[in-house]
């Protein structure tokens, strides 16, 4: 797995569910609104102006690069632990050999 594909993918996923929240909080009444949870996990967002979605749009890409940049490097040392055991697990053994392979 690699970091840059994978940073964006993640920034862009929470900048979708940060906008559709957003027009969610839009077109619903006060009591259906999720910028609540927003608030507290982007500095400086504040409940509806351009400048503050702005705000909470890169922080939001911000939060998706940090998950890539911890998350793929702890996936690809798990991932080539685990291939390594399974490439011992399947390496033939000298009894495993043809006879006329040589």
């Amino acid at each position: 797995m690699r970091v840059v594909p994978t940073g964006h993918a993640l920034s862009l996923f929470l900048i979708i569910t940060f906008t559709l929240c957003i027009l969610w909080g839009l077109a619903t009444p006060a009591s259906m609104h999720m910028h609540q949870a927003w608030e507290p996990l982007l500095p400086g967002f504040r409940f509806i102006s351009f400048p503050s979605f702005l705000i909470g749009a890169v922080e939001t890409y911000a939060y998706g690069w940090y998950a890539a940049l911890v998350f793929v490097p702890l996936y690809n040392l798990f991932n080539r632990s685990g291939a390594v055991a399974a490439q011992k697990k399947e390496t033939p053994g000298p009894a495993s050999r043809s006879c006329c392979s040589e």
